[in-house]
């Protein structure tokens, strides 16, 4: 009963992101994006998008100005791929400093993006949730304020960014602990922060889709050489060889999700380093996380360590393929 609970638990830890992930959710963050920017004096144009769980969804969410603001006119409305566009012409009378954004339809995990473009000041960029679907719009922004709005942006990327996730659980399960982990997990992660860098700043590219292919055969790939045991395979002896080659890959995914959300104009280095940064904390919970897994399963049950392997190891493989599967037809 014990050796049971034990590999459930570890199948639990490991293993649930993917068996319970979607295809709409494998790759990318799909927050709420608004833009509030300003024209001419007292003008202002308001653009937001809507990610839409389902192709029969119609209901757009207006997002709440401050109260000096009003809006011309009815908002226009129009769908897009898997989502809502919005679009207002705004009058404001007076300074919008200390005025009020908010979208309170923000419900569970959803959140929103919001971007505030004064005409002559600093992009302003704030993180809106469920439990704070609102902002201040600040008399003067700083590289600070953006710095910490996409450090939690990366975290929560790599957090829930399941083909991500379990690329990195299927690493560290591989690679073991000690030393081989250090090294494997650091070359995943220069790898995908030269290729984030330069794809988001123009220096290279690859279309996205045969990236999200590439990335869910980069997980089937671990899994094959995870069931293979303990094997002494090419991958096994260079595991940071491996690490670093898909690392590559993965960065062009992670520059995906970021040219979705946008960067601020004027604050481009503070935000691809903050969200860089957040990406790196997300991935070290994770192999903490799996690493403590591991420790405690073999402490408290030795010989439920292969079937807790097996049991994830299959999770992670089946997952991976039916990824890999779904975006060769999709």
């Amino acid at each position: 009963m014990i050796r049971l609970l034990a590999a459930l638990a570890m199948l639990l830890v490991l293993g649930w992101q993917g068996l319970l992930a979607t295809p709409a959710r494998a790759d990318e963050l799909r927050p709420v994006a608004i833009d509030f920017t300003e024209t001419e004096a007292g003008r202002w144009s308001l653009d937001w998008k809507q990610p839409i769980a389902s192709p029969g969804q119609t209901e757009l969410a207006v997002p709440q100005l401050p109260a000096n603001c009003r809006i011309i006119g009815e908002p226009e409305r129009r769908p897009a791929a898997m989502a809502l566009i919005g679009h207002a012409e705004v009058a404001c009378t007076g300074e919008v400093a200390g005025g009020i954004v908010a979208l309170p339809q923000l419900a569970g995990g959803n959140d929103a993006l919001l971007r505030v473009a004064p005409l002559g000041r600093p992009v302003q960029s704030f993180r809106l949730t469920a439990q704070v679907p609102s902002a201040t719009i600040l008399a003067r922004s700083g590289a600070w304020q953006v710095f910490l709005t996409y450090l939690l942006i990366g975290t929560e990327h790599i957090l829930l960014g399941w083909d991500h996730l379990l690329f990195v659980i299927a690493l560290v399960l591989l690679v073991r602990g000690g030393w081989p982990v250090i090294k494997a997990a650091t070359a995943f992660t220069v790898a995908h922060s030269v290729t984030l860098v330069a794809a988001t700043l123009g220096y290279a590219g690859l279309p996205q889709r045969p990236v999200e292919v590439l990335i869910a055969l980069s997980i089937v790939f671990l899994a094959v050489e995870l069931a293979r045991g303990r094997r002494d395979t090419w991958t096994r002896r260079w595991p940071w060889v491996v690490a670093f080659a898909f690392g590559l890959l993965h960065g062009f995914g992670f520059a995906g999700a970021l040219r979705d959300i946008g960067l601020p104009e004027g604050e481009v280095p503070a935000a691809l380093l903050a969200f860089n940064l957040g990406v790196e904390a997300g991935q070290l919970l994770v192999i903490a996380a799996v690493l403590a897994a591991r420790a405690i399963v073999t402490r408290l049950a030795p010989k439920a360590e292969v079937p807790a392997l097996k049991l994830a190891t299959y999770a992670i493989g089946i997952t991976a393929s039916y990824w890999l599967i779904d975006r060769l037809v999709s």
